[in-house]
């Protein structure tokens, strides 16, 4: 089985011209199918996964050991969507010919919003990094570069400097799928920017890594800064309010696409700004406020005003 993943890997990375981190869930996912196969014995023959051997019950066995280990709905929908994809590319390269996965339904699962900030909730946490400290800086550029843009955390990171366009007021950002899109920059990001750019630069000029870091943003010791770094930064200005631990920098992008909506941006630019192929996710990524809603329909409803 290990041979026909590896071939799934290089269909992925050739042809699907899949992320790091769409690959990643891919081969975790296809590992823990395959430990679960070797465990239980569904599917193996004479001490060998035999795909062939692998029908709708082994995989509903799967799912039933993913609940029992704690796992919500929507994980054990996307490792089922990961054991479709190999099973349906087995079938088109003649392994198989029968994708037995789909015949195992979908769990069913509660749709939840991730938690988001308000107006004025936002702004405070933007205000939140104090001092003129290389560090303080940075987390500030980093704050208002995450709410003006709503780009994803792993954007953030990979931003380099040829992508930054001060004078242009735009940055490029390589999204899901290695898709790039130009994200433009308001006034308030711009002027954060040019007051952390030249700290930056003599930051890393003391750290002698000019060359060596072509990344926006940067950490303590001069390298790249990363996904888990910036989590550890919203953590620290977090701390003492009421949002900790509810606030992720998954909210912060979904407070740039609600703030969006509210202020009148319609669907199609909010979802070329989050780099959603599909309206439909730009749909139940944005929402309205009951209030705002209940607003909206006594200002247009006839029905609704009193005479």
């Amino acid at each position: 089985m290990q041979n026909l993943i590896d071939q799934f890997q290089l269909y992925l990375e050739a042809e699907k011209n899949a992320s790091e981190h769409t690959l990643s869930n891919y081969l975790t996912d296809l590992s823990q199918f395959q430990a679960f196969l070797e465990t239980s014995g569904h599917g193996v023959h004479e001490g060998q996964i035999d795909l062939h051997r692998v029908d709708r019950l082994a995989v509903r066995a799967f799912m039933s050991h993913l609940y029992e280990a704690g796992c919500s709905g929507r994980t054990m929908n996307r490792k089922r969507a990961s054991l479709s994809s190999f099973f349906k590319f087995l079938c088109r390269e003649g392994y198989l010919t029968s994708n037995v996965v789909q015949s195992v339904p979908s769990a069913g699962m509660e749709e939840r919003l991730p938690a988001f900030l308000s107006v004025d909730e936002m702004f405070r946490l933007l205000e939140k990094p104090k001092g003129d400290s290389f560090l303080m800086i940075r987390d500030r550029a980093i704050l208002e570069m995450f709410y003006t843009t709503g780009m994803r955390i792993s954007e953030l990171v990979t931003i380099s400097m040829n992508h930054l366009r001060v004078d242009q007021k735009t940055v490029k950002v390589m999204g899901k799928g290695k898709k790039e899109r130009l994200l433009p920059l308001g006034k308030r990001v711009l002027d954060t920017m040019e007051h952390y750019l030249p700290w930056r630069k003599k930051f890393l000029e003391r750290k002698k890594l000019v060359e060596s870091t072509p990344q926006v943003f940067v950490n303590f010791r001069g390298g790249p800064l990363t996904t888990r770094g910036v989590r550890k930064i919203l953590e620290k200005h977090l701390k003492g309010t009421p949002l900790f631990g509810t606030i992720s920098p998954h909210s912060i992008r979904h407070s740039f696409a609600t703030h969006m909506l509210e202020a009148g941006a319609d669907l199609r630019t909010i979802q070329e700004m989050l780099g959603h192929s599909s309206l439909s996710t730009t749909q139940k990524y944005t929402h309205l406020t009951v209030d705002k809603l209940m607003e909206t329909y006594d200002k247009a409803h006839p029905r609704a005003r009193r005479a």
